[in-house]
C-alpha cells in the first residue's frame, strides 16, 4: 500500500502544473493583494510572469505567481516599491 501511495503522490505532482487553471487578471490581483490596474502595469513593464491567450487576453499560472508574491511581499516589508 505504501508504494501505491508514493506513486499516486508522484503522479499528482507531475499533473499539478499541467492541470492548473490559468488565472484572470482579476483573480491574479486578488491572489497578490493588489488592484487589477497594478497587475496590468506589471504586465506592461514585463515585471510579472504571464501568458497571452488569443492575442490580448492575459492569464497567469498560480505556480508562477507564488514566487513573485513572496518576493513582492518581501520588498513591501523592506520598504521598496516600484
Amino acid at each position: 500500500m505504501m508504494i501505491q501511495q508514493l506513486i499516486a503522490l508522484r503522479n499528482k505532482e507531475r499533473l499539478t502544473v499541467a492541470d492548473e487553471r490559468p488565472l484572470t487578471v482579476r483573480e491574479a490581483a486578488k491572489f497578490l493583494g493588489v488592484s487589477p490596474q497594478t497587475v496590468y502595469l506589471w504586465v506592461e513593464r514585463k515585471q510579472i510572469p504571464h501568458l497571452r491567450v488569443m492575442g490580448r487576453n492575459i492569464r497567469f499560472l498560480k505556480s508562477d505567481l507564488e514566487p513573485f508574491r513572496a518576493s513582492f511581499k518581501q520588498e513591501m516589508e523592506n520598504g521598496k516599491t516600484t
